[in-house]
């Protein structure tokens, strides 16, 4: 996309040199030189709010038609990088309009309008997370299924030795157990990881079904790696009663241990028909 808007450009304006901007960040137009031609290139997702998830776009063509709003995000951090440690990684969210609908009979159209939202590093976290968990949901439930890209993502999901992934993710927020019942954002991102426990269990389920005689030490490695991930997890996830559970931590706290106690069982069952005792 880059190289093809850059010759087409470089055609039409041959007197002129044209540069592009890859970065997604604010640009000072001051500091531009009046005899370049710039073009700022940005990757963009549809921007759908909460209403029109759960009542407008429900199937997949809704979600690739006639959309008119479109986000990108900006890392930043407040000492002027644009990266840094997860507890100090903000996010720019610019969320755009269009004056026509996408796809259009044009393949480019005017933006109308901009709104910018700022998300802390706690919701960066929950943003990641979310992410993590949906995408790995959805490779579980493909049909037909694709065990390659299925071990791939539990392959990142479970290892602890991701570079920020989840395991530094959770040691960066939810270590404390009083910063984390003081603040809501980090009670949602202890709920995301419970979630992404589960669909972790259910990814290696289903990964269990799908493979070969040949594969089967991959998948006990897996199981392996996914009961120290949760024993490493298991302390930061368990609500301390600091200052008294709300019913709904009560709730889910019951339910939390419950799945995991049984997902735990079937690991260790598994590990015990796989790996039968040797007898004298």
């Amino acid at each position: 996309m880059s190289l093809r808007l850059q010759t087409l450009y470089r055609n039409r304006f041959p007197q002129r040199t044209v540069e592009i901007l890859k970065d997604s960040g604010k640009v000072d137009e001051a500091t531009l030189d009046e005899e370049k031609i710039y073009i700022q290139i940005t990757h963009l997702e549809p921007y759908f709010d909460r209403h029109e998830l759960t009542q407008d776009r429900k199937t997949l063509y809704d979600k690739n038609f006639n959309i008119r709003r479109f986000v990108y995000s900006t890392p930043f951090t407040k000492t002027g990088k644009a990266h840094g440690e997860l507890k100090s990684q903000w996010q720019r969210q610019t969320i755009i309009t269009t004056e026509n609908p996408l796809p259009y009979l044009k393949t480019r159209v005017p933006v109308i309008e901009w709104e910018e939202v700022e998300l802390t590093p706690a919701e960066v976290a929950i943003q990641d997370m979310s992410v993590r968990t949906q995408k790995l949901k959805q490779t579980t439930s493909m049909d037909p299924p694709n065990a390659k890209l299925l071990q791939v993502q539990l392959q990142g999901a479970i290892s602890t030795t991701v570079n920020q992934g989840p395991i530094e993710v959770a040691l960066a927020f939810l270590c404390d157990p009083e910063e984390v019942a003081l603040s809501s954002h980090l009670q949602k991102l202890r709920h995301c990881f419970r979630e992404f426990i589960l669909r972790c269990g259910e990814a290696l389920d289903k990964n269990r079904q799908l493979i070969g005689e040949d594969q089967r030490e991959y998948q006990r490695e897996m199981e392996r790696n996914f009961v120290t991930f949760k024993q490493k997890l298991a302390p930061m996830l368990l609500y301390k009663r600091l200052y008294g559970d709300p019913p709904v931590y009560k709730r889910e706290e019951k339910s939390y241990l419950q799945k995991i106690s049984r997902s735990s069982a079937h690991s260790k069952d598994e590990e015990k028909i796989l790996k039968p005792e040797k007898k004298c």
